[in-house]
């Protein structure tokens, strides 16, 4: 196995890694920025009111990604398993 199929093996995991994770950083992050833009301007300082609609979102969101998500990685798994004798070698 040559470094070049390492370093490509590697970009494929963490690229993967990136596209699944990134709808629920992005939702996580907006919901965020308007709960504390909410919070900034009604002068609201409680702690638990970043913490439910956060979580909510992020549920949402994985319950509508969840079948490309799963889609996703057993695509990435299953070409990985079937290019094993390729990188044995």
């Amino acid at each position: 196995m040559t470094p070049i199929e390492v370093v490509s093996l590697s970009q494929d995991a963490v690229k993967i890694c990136l596209m699944i994770s990134a709808p629920l950083l992005i939702v996580g992050m907006v919901v965020g920025i308007i709960i504390a833009l909410f919070q900034a301007t009604t002068q609201i300082q409680e702690m638990t009111l970043t913490f439910v609609p956060k979580i909510v979102a992020i549920m949402m969101t994985l319950l509508f990604f969840s079948s490309w998500m799963m889609t996703t990685m057993i695509d990435y798994t299953e070409n990985l398993i079937n290019s094993l004798p390729m990188i044995i070698r």
